[in-house]
């Protein structure tokens, strides 16, 4: 009886701790953004910046275009570590696609 009311606890523990871990791009601040691995002063700064300057990012694409030193390996270790746009992560979006160009590739078509 103890262990259940242990491992649920745990099990409570883990799930909570990754839902906090999702922080979205478009509504996060400063100190939201500062708090993933990867994003610094510099970058959670224009990251902010530019959502003022131009509004909310549409999709990982639009974040790389707009954020100067967000670019593909980047971003892809930027979702890994909790960010998200629009709350998607960057392999939720971009998975399908690379399946089905890695099948033509494979086909030769």
């Amino acid at each position: 009886m103890l262990k259940k009311v242990f491992f649920t606890l745990v099990a409570a523990f883990f799930s909570m701790s990754f839902a906090w871990a999702q922080v979205d791009v478009n509504k996060a601040d400063q100190a939201a953004l500062d708090g993933i691995k990867g994003i610094g002063p510099a970058t959670s700064k224009a990251i902010l910046e530019e959502r003022k300057k131009s509004g909310n990012f549409k999709d990982w694409d639009d974040l790389q275009k707009r954020v100067k030193g967000v670019g593909e390996k980047s971003a892809e270790k930027l979702s890994q570590a909790g960010l998200t746009v629009n709350g998607a992560g960057k392999s939720a979006v971009n998975k399908p696609a690379e399946k089905k160009g890695a099948a033509k590739a494979k086909s030769g078509k």
